[in-house]
């Protein structure tokens, strides 16, 4: 799945003239942990079932339209590796913003595990 593929199904959605704002977030596999240590790679396991809670509670926010979720999950990822995109269609900034904010921080917490692999003597 690319980015654009998602902004193009967000566009198809039934109430999308009521949409003033998408928001997208694409999440890629950084070089160094928050720690500074060196990372070669990332591998994500996705909880399907929790996944889509968080989506489909997430889209009765207030003024959200939709909510499109995508992550590689159950292979290795390297340095610069799309790992998670979301697009959020709404009415306002505020409520964009918000629901994208919640849905990321939920799916990170309770829907998402990860190992990263990192350098040799790390």
């Amino acid at each position: 799945m690319k980015l654009i593929d998602m902004l193009q199904e967000v566009k198809q959605h039934p109430d999308y003239h009521k949409a003033g704002m998408i928001l997208c977030h694409n999440g890629v596999v950084r070089e160094n942990t928050r720690e500074g240590k060196s990372v070669t790679g990332l591998e994500v396991k996705v909880d399907r079932p929790v996944l889509e809670e968080i989506i489909t509670r997430n889209k009765h926010l207030p003024g959200i339209i939709d909510i499109l979720v995508h992550i590689e999950d159950n292979k290795p990822l390297g340095i610069g590796d799309d790992v998670m995109y979301i697009v959020v269609a709404g009415d306002i900034r505020e409520n964009v913003i918000d629901a994208l904010t919640k849905t990321l921080n939920e799916i990170k917490s309770k829907a998402t595990s990860k190992t990263q692999f990192m350098a040799t003597g790390q």
